[in-house]
């Protein structure tokens, strides 16, 4: 999913270290009620020479609804509103629902990977994840995550944020993935504190919809 735009090119003062950047911009995080952006997923795979593109939408509402939809029109959606987190597929008409707050650590730690770009404080990105580099390349900073709970470690074991501290906008979300694949969200056209008239974080299946739980035995699909 787990839970991810274009890099920014915000100036960043001189005087400045990584570590003062990421400070800023956790700190400005608290003010980050919504978000909004197009974004393009680059995939990249042992098995492919070339890697792979697709567009998509990202929607995001503290302290941790989400909407992310993959393709145009959409071939995957994820959809987290307070415990309940659906992955849909249009295409097939199949949905897949998800009772996070029954679903043992193992899923929500897995979920929560979904949510990466969007810690409301340092505290709460520490809990979650071990800090490792950070740099500053044209104007965006780069942090390195890894996952401390076991179980999304096995799935991701490293996570990279890219962040515009000087226009408190997320650029980019990179995963690496334990087969050595690589996947990438670069975001465009972000709106931080969109309002909407009918909420993105609701979804009642049709009838002509198969609804499926998996066990909890399955490894989540993101």
């Amino acid at each position: 999913m787990l839970l991810l735009l274009a890099p920014g090119h915000g100036r960043v003062q001189a005087a400045e270290s990584p570590e003062m950047l990421l400070h800023r911009w956790l700190a400005s995080q608290t003010n980050l009620q919504s978000f909004a952006a197009d974004f393009v997923q680059t995939r990249t795979l042992r098995s492919l020479a070339q890697p792979l593109t697709t567009s998509g939408r990202l929607y995001f509402a503290a302290p941790s609804s989400f909407r992310w939809e993959l393709g145009t029109p959409p071939q995957t959606i994820a959809l987290r509103h307070t415990n309940l987190l659906w992955v849909i597929y249009p295409a097939q008409k199949r949905a897949e629902r998800y009772d996070l707050q029954n679903a043992g650590s193992q899923w929500r730690d897995t979920f929560a990977l979904l949510e990466a770009g969007f810690p409301r404080s340092r505290a709460e990105l520490e809990t979650r994840y071990r800090l490792g580099n950070l740099f500053i390349t044209n104007g965006v900073l780069e942090v390195t995550l890894t996952p401390r709970q076991m179980a999304a470690r096995r799935l991701i074991p490293e996570l990279r944020l890219g962040v515009a501290p000087e226009e408190n906008r997320l650029c980019y979300t990179s995963l690496k993935m334990a087969d050595g694949s690589q996947m990438r969200q670069d975001y465009t056209n972000a709106v931080v504190n969109p309002t909407w008239n009918n909420s993105p974080f609701t979804w009642t299946p049709p009838p002509d919809y198969q609804v499926v739980e998996p066990l909890q035995r399955r490894s989540p699909r993101l």
